[in-house]
């Protein structure tokens, strides 16, 4: 308990490695928190110092916690081609408003294998016209891969941006199905 007393939030962390490079899975008791790319040192170290800010509390290194336990099989499962959906709890504490919105629609409504457009995905959650706000909530996304803003792309057929980059979103897309597998 903290001095408040209410019982102090536990964040635990790990670091997986994937098809895309290292990824810092985050978790709470509440479900995974926070999904981070390409996890190098200074990558990680800025994200958990990030997390620790909005949170409250300090992150913990623990591979072996059970609150990443399913999380990190169903990661591995998932770049292994051997799943699909993700069926984590997840925490949304690090987002709200329309974002949380946003990316709960995006979560629940485009299936592997599937891309969607900011105005469509505008569209289905009642704010026609504001795919460019789509485009902001995509970039704040804290659970990329598991929320897969990486299925959102633009209209006119382009790939769209990618807080991972391009690279990596190519990647998830060709993991998918969606794109043809890069040649390099």
């Amino acid at each position: 308990m903290n001095s408040d007393g209410r019982e102090e939030q536990r964040i635990v962390w790990t670091v997986v490695d994937t098809a895309i490079g290292p990824l810092l899975l985050a978790a709470t008791g509440d479900g995974l928190v926070s999904v981070e790319f390409h996890a190098t040192d200074a990558v990680r170290e800025r994200a958990l110092e990030r997390i620790a800010q909005r949170l409250g509390t300090e992150p913990v290194e623990s591979p072996g916690s059970p609150l990443l336990a399913e999380a990190i099989r169903q990661v591995e499962a998932y770049f292994a081609g051997a799943r699909r959906d993700f069926a984590l709890p997840l925490d949304w504490s690090l987002v709200s408003g329309f974002n949380r919105q946003v990316l709960r629609e995006l979560a629940d409504g485009v299936p592997y294998g599937t891309v969607v457009g900011y105005g469509d995905l505008a569209r289905r959650v009642g704010q026609p016209g504001a795919a460019q706000a789509v485009g902001i909530a995509m970039g704040s996304n804290p659970l990329p891969v598991v929320v897969p803003c990486h299925r959102v792309v633009e209209s006119d057929g382009g790939i769209g941006g990618f807080g991972g980059g391009l690279e990596t979103k190519r990647k998830l897309l060709a993991l998918e199905g969606v794109l043809p597998e890069p040649l390099f």
